[in-house]
């Protein structure tokens, strides 16, 4: 039986919300969660549109991790 461990290299993570606070929250917490996998951001990009259907905003954002640098 054989045992290994594979090293995560990149993660790239979607978010969405009603509104900026709680899509900042996710986030946050998932940075967090990453941590424990040494892994940091490398680069957020992030969207707002105009829902018609609710008449609110959506906020939507990408967030790629990337392996800590030793």
């Amino acid at each position: 039986m054989e045992f290994r461990l594979d090293l995560i290299e990149d993660k790239v993570e979607f978010f969405e919300a009603g509104d900026l606070r709680t899509l900042e929250l996710r986030i946050d917490q998932q940075i967090e969660n990453n941590k424990a996998l040494l892994l940091q951001v490398h680069q957020v990009q992030h969207h707002a549109v105009f829902n018609p259907n609710t008449g609110k905003m959506q906020y939507s954002a990408v967030v790629h991790f990337k392996a800590k640098k030793r």
